[in-house]
């Protein structure tokens, strides 16, 4: 699972909860909350509280002290106290619980996150894309169903967009972080694709990018960038800040598949990032084109 933790410079949550401070910072470091300094200050705390979680499951997974695996089923139930009752033990999970009551969010999107890292703790590869996509329906599209469900929006079929969206930015997210994965023990492209060109196991290792992993890399950027234009039908069914909001989404995912071409899908060089005002023109150019 991904975690921005570094990429914001601040340390890991590990077991110890970090304070709403160090969060708000690792928010700032995310490609997909763009948009979201425009919205009204309930709606930005309602996400925030989701993201605070997403973020804390994730670093348990990642980078947790001692047995990942019980770190997580600890805090899976502690999670559970919002719907079952009790007193709830996380700091972060009662920031959690008046969005949970106000937003009548449903706790199976969340238990999905947890699930997500759980596998991690057992699964480094994934044969066939049919896979990888079965994982991000577990680490990347509840995330954009809790959204939905802060804004009234869910409906079948916006969550059926929402999912593409979703998994789309995840596998976008994965292309970029090909070295820090690989630093993990974890290899997110899937394994047919890496024997259909030719990749063999050491360009993974490399300091640059192989030409033959880059033809790979370019294969799954179109990918998901077809997942992604699939969902961006979601931007004109959303209407108010609910628009604003995930088309800041989508023009993330666009932002960077361009700074992936851009670096020529060098990802083991760097990691391509895209800028803030790329990210910008694609959602402006949503919005228009949703109004009209």
């Amino acid at each position: 699972m991904r975690d921005v933790a570094r990429d914001a410079g601040q340390p890991a949550v590990a077991t110890q909860e970090a304070s709403p401070a160090v969060l708000r910072e690792q928010q700032r470091a995310e490609n997909f909350p763009v948009a979201l300094r425009l919205l009204p200050p309930a709606t930005r705390r309602h996400l925030a509280a989701i993201y605070d979680v997403a973020r804390v499951v994730d670093d348990l997974g990642d980078r947790g002290d001692g047995d990942r695996t019980a770190l997580l089923e600890d805090f899976r139930s502690d999670l559970d106290r919002i719907w079952d009752g009790g007193t709830v033990r996380w700091r972060v999970l009662r920031r959690l619980e008046p969005t949970v009551e106000q937003c009548h969010l449903a706790r199976q999107p969340f238990a999905d996150l947890v699930l997500a890292n759980l596998q991690d703790q057992q699964v480094t590869a994934y044969e066939t894309f049919d896979e990888l996509r079965d994982y991000c329906r577990l680490s990347a599209d509840p995330v954009g169903r809790l959204v939905l469900a802060v804004f009234g929006a869910g409906t079948p079929r916006t969550e059926q967009l929402s999912d593409r969206v979703c998994t789309a930015l995840q596998l976008l997210e994965f292309w970029q972080d090909v070295a820090e994965d690989r630093a993990a023990g974890r290899v997110y492209i899937p394994q047919e694709t890496l024997r259909a060109y030719g990749v063999p196991d050491a360009d993974l290792d490399g300091t640059s990018t192989s030409p033959v992993l880059k033809l790979a890399l370019a294969a799954e950027t179109q990918r998901a960038e077809a997942l992604l234009a699939s969902g961006s039908e979601l931007v004109a069914l959303l209407h108010g800040w609910a628009r604003v909001a995930v088309a800041g989404y989508v023009a993330g995912g666009r932002a960077t598949a361009r700074a992936l071409r851009r670096a020529d899908f060098d990802v083991l060089a760097a990691t391509p990032r895209p800028g803030a005002g790329a990210t910008l023109r694609y959602a402006a150019a949503l919005l228009a084109g949703a109004g009209r």
